[in-house]
């Protein structure tokens, strides 16, 4: 069983069993949504998945309903009735073990932005880089 929550606490998760897949998504819609270059999810049958609190829901595209907190915004769960019927994404980034669920495949990723293909080459820092001051 994993567990999660959004950042304040006011939505709680738990889902049971393994995802049927874990991705990194680089739709635009997910960028928007999330305010970041990509997004992971997890997507487990949504009888799996058990919530305590009320998202907020937002048809974001088509098919498409993402849930939020309302206190806090933080994306939560992503569904799409007509691709994957009774299924459920969760954001792995809400996990309370966010190492839980590593991602196996990039989805979407021929939206993804020109720059991703080189983003692990860029400096590293254990925390932010000095400001000179």
């Amino acid at each position: 069983m994993i567990t999660g929550r959004c950042r304040c606490g006011a939505i709680h998760y738990e889902a049971v069993g393994e995802p049927f897949f874990s991705a990194l998504c680089h739709c635009a819609d997910c960028r928007k949504s999330a305010g970041a270059p990509m997004v992971g999810w997890a997507m487990f049958p949504e009888g799996r998945l058990k919530v305590t609190g009320d998202p907020v829901r937002y048809q974001s595209s088509g098919d498409v309903v993402r849930d939020f907190c309302g206190t806090c915004g933080s994306g939560l769960f992503w569904r799409n009735t007509a691709s994957y019927p009774g299924m459920v994404d969760i954001q792995t980034a809400t996990l309370d073990d966010e190492a839980a669920l590593p991602p196996a495949v990039h989805v979407h990723y021929v939206e993804a932005l020109p720059w991703m293909g080189k983003v692990h080459e860029l400096p590293k820092f254990d925390r932010l880089p000095n400001s000179g001051s």
